[in-house]
């Protein structure tokens, strides 16, 4: 099994080269952004991705020379163990999310041009590849499958592994592997919305800032679905409606209703996972980050992140 990088290009196994460069030192650093885009998708945050790496590195490291020598691509070792290690994660996930404050949504990611809190080794952020299988509702949507589908689906059909190699990772059979990504496709055409050019998302979006601002009840009503749904996620650490807001107009109230508490509100359309959306700041610092899924003409989904463990490469400090 070789890796392969997001858009089906294959990296490289280290080579012997000229002995300047450890080549297990040379593998890493080679596969360190395709293993934080795989656990990125995988596990929808990025503050577990990095750690996922980070445990994936340790192991590797653990072995002896010998051992390591023996493995023919230290590439793909690195995306095997990694993409068990979600796989454990996500095993483990459901337990934590029933024990987790209100609603949770996938950690949302900037622009790389808008990172702005560098962290040690690099900026993780600017590594993920923003395509469609990083957008909020794709992100969801994952969110509702099985650990094995995920692994499976992300694997086969984004990371472009062959359903043997997948197998390898995930402990079933070929066949079994096809049923799960099969599965998952199934679980995303039933969750999926007709597209929407991006500059007409920009558009509605920016609308929906402008009518936020001037707190025009019926022109946000006018942009949402009156079947929309908002989202909010404080985890406990900040406040936030611990249910889904069900209803373009009922949404439309509640957006009115923050705008008349937070009179110093700063709205700013930002990039969000690939997508147009917009970031609150209070003071300067980011308070909530929100994501769109727009159908047609219309807002269909929001979903605001505002617990600050979410919000660390939104924010300064």
């Amino acid at each position: 099994m070789r890796p392969r990088k997001v858009g089906d290009t294959m990296t490289t196994p280290s080579e012997p080269g000229d002995g300047r460069l450890d080549p297990s030192l040379s593998a890493i650093m080679r596969e360190r952004r395709q293993l934080i885009n795989l656990a990125y998708r995988l596990l929808g945050s990025l503050a577990d991705a990095e750690d996922v790496v980070q445990e994936t590195y340790a192991r590797w490291y653990a072995m002896s020379r010998q051992q390591q020598e023996a493995i023919d691509s230290p590439g793909a070792w690195l995306t095997k163990v990694a993409s068990r290690i979600c796989l454990d994660l996500l095993g483990s996930a459901r337990a934590r999310r029933e024990r987790y404050v209100g609603e949770w949504i996938p950690e949302p990611l900037p622009d790389r041009t808008e990172w702005i809190n560098g962290r040690s080794g690099g900026d993780p952020a600017d590594r993920v590849t923003l395509d469609e299988s990083v957008n909020m509702a794709f992100l969801v949507v994952l969110e509702s499958m099985t650990p094995a589908e995920r692994v499976a689906f992300i694997l086969h059909d984004v990371f472009r592994y062959s359903f043997a190699e997948v197998a390898e990772i995930v402990g079933r059979t070929p066949a079994a592997c096809r049923q799960l990504a099969s599965s998952a496709r199934r679980r995303l055409r039933a969750a999926q919305t007709p597209a929407t050019p991006t500059a007409r998302r920009a558009g509605i979006v920016r609308d929906f800032k402008q009518a936020w601002e001037a707190k025009d009840i019926d022109a946000l009503i006018s942009l949402l679905d009156p079947h929309a749904t908002g989202i909010a996620d404080g985890g406990g650490l900040a406040s936030a409606v611990l249910h889904p807001i069900e209803g373009g107009e009922q949404i439309a109230r509640y957006m009115v209703d923050i705008a008349g508490k937070a009179p110093g509100l700063t709205i700013l359309e930002r990039t969000v996972n690939g997508h147009p959306g917009l970031v609150a700041q209070q003071d300067g610092v980011t308070v909530v980050v929100m994501a769109f899924d727009v159908a047609g003409d219309r807002i269909k989904h929001i979903w605001a992140v505002r617990n600050p463990e979410k919000l660390r490469p939104w924010t300064t400090g």
